[in-house]
């Protein structure tokens, strides 16, 4: 919380990108035993994005944040402090925000990549506040991007319904008036850290022949307890950092919550004593994608004209570890800027410099590949013939998001 003895740390630029490939709850029909109305009716997914093989988290971090940049009015260079928060990075050496870096022409901001899973952006935006105010940066780029659906096993209607790939981004400048972030709240409970994760690939179990047997490289969770968490946490997260600004839940014009569960959002507001109007909801279109919720959904957000100069807006999210954190901010950028950012800047034109002394193959999964290949027949009926109405007959525990 700003005290007087730092400076106010503004929202100045805010970008956005989803990858073109749309992953529909039909298509998961024909994929795992699943139903468009089981997975609508508790998670509020439709569709998610689906990154495309010459796709990675860098290059999408790439893109929405030189369109943060351009909706900031400033040049790559003009950068002081590049985070991205990711659970999915290109690589575990180097740091995907080196990465980003490099594509887009930055020189000299120092990069590093934040791991906090689906709270990651909203600790970002923390230290990159923090680095500001305290005089360290004058602009930092702050990302969340994520590339999911490269870590799921399509064959657990558990996991793979709920994700989707993205990415999200901010610049945060020093300014002079007043408004900015004004309450900050991260918290973490270890006691959740096995409620999801993924069991190998770190120095604990290192890939081998038996780790990729045993499918440990796919993203597990516990769906119920993760719900349980994210109810209870989302909304005590969002309390304090409101009251840190000195302001209540009804002052807030609009809470912009980790999409991972329409359930969630839904209790989080009644929660909060508030009408779900005041919560922004993108789930349906994007799926969970984890530290890009909260950006995609701010921009998204900005450029619809849900947020107006002055406006007080929460940022709050959950996830693995369990962690959880919320921004409570005062709006202070023009709202119209943001379409011409996103428009300034094509993906096409972003390149991530790949590695020459390596052969890749193709990412996507087999079974996602093959489903996103298949022409769809009007007209044609999937049957799910061991299926009750809606529901699976063996259901796993209720998905949720992180």
């Amino acid at each position: 919380m700003t005290d007087g003895t730092t400076r106010p740390v503004h929202v100045t630029g805010w970008g956005r990108y989803a990858p073109a490939s749309v992953l529909t709850n039909a298509d998961l029909e024909r994929m795992v035993d699943t139903s468009d109305e089981w997975i609508r009716t508790r998670t509020g997914i439709r569709e998610r994005r689906v990154a495309a093989a010459h796709e990675t988290t860098a290059s999408m971090g790439a893109v929405a944040g030189l369109r943060a940049i351009r909706t900031a009015g400033i040049e790559p260079d003009d950068i002081d402090l590049i985070l991205l928060a990711t659970l999915t990075p290109d690589y575990w050496m180097p740091s995907t925000a080196a990465l980003v870096k490099e594509a887009i022409g930055n020189t000299r901001a120092p990069a590093m990549d934040v791991a906090a899973a689906c709270s990651g952006f909203v600790y970002a935006y923390a230290s990159a506040h923090a680095y500001i105010a305290s005089g360290m940066a004058k602009h930092a780029l702050v990302i969340g991007a994520e590339l999911l659906t490269r870590f799921l096993d399509y064959t657990d209607r558990n996991t793979c319904i709920l994700f989707g790939d993205g990415a999200g981004a901010v610049v945060l400048s020093a300014g002079d008036g007043p408004g900015g972030g004004l309450g900050f709240e991260m918290t973490t409970e270890p006691q959740g850290a096995y409620m999801i994760w993924l069991p190998a690939g770190g120095a604990k179990a290192p890939p081998s022949a038996e780790t990729i047997a045993r499918g440990e490289h796919y993203i597990r969770m516990e769906g119920k307890e993760t719900y349980r968490f994210a109810t209870r946490t989302l909304a005590s997260t969002a309390l304090t950092s409101i009251d840190r600004a000195g302001l209540r839940p009804d002052d807030i014009d609009l809470f912009i919550p980790h999409q991972a569960n329409i359930r969630i959002i839904d209790a989080v507001a009644k929660g909060l004593d508030l009408p779900m109007e005041r919560m922004y909801v993108n789930v349906d279109r994007y799926g969970n994608t984890s530290a890009a919720s909260v950006p995609i959904a701010l921009a998204e957000a900005v450029n619809e004209g849900r947020v107006k100069v002055g406006d007080h807006v929460c940022l709050v999210a959950f996830g693995a570890g369990f962690t959880s954190g919320a921004v409570t901010l005062q709006w202070t950028a023009d709202p119209a800027r943001g379409i011409a950012g996103d428009a300034a800047v094509r993906p096409e034109d972003v390149q991530v410099r790949l590695p020459v002394d390596w052969d890749s193959v193709d990412p996507i999964p087999a079974a996602l590949a093959e489903v996103l290949a298949r022409p769809v027949a009007p007209g044609v009926e999937v049957p799910l013939d061991d299926v009750a109405p809606g529901e699976p007959e063996h259901a796993h525990p209720e998905p949720v998001g992180r």
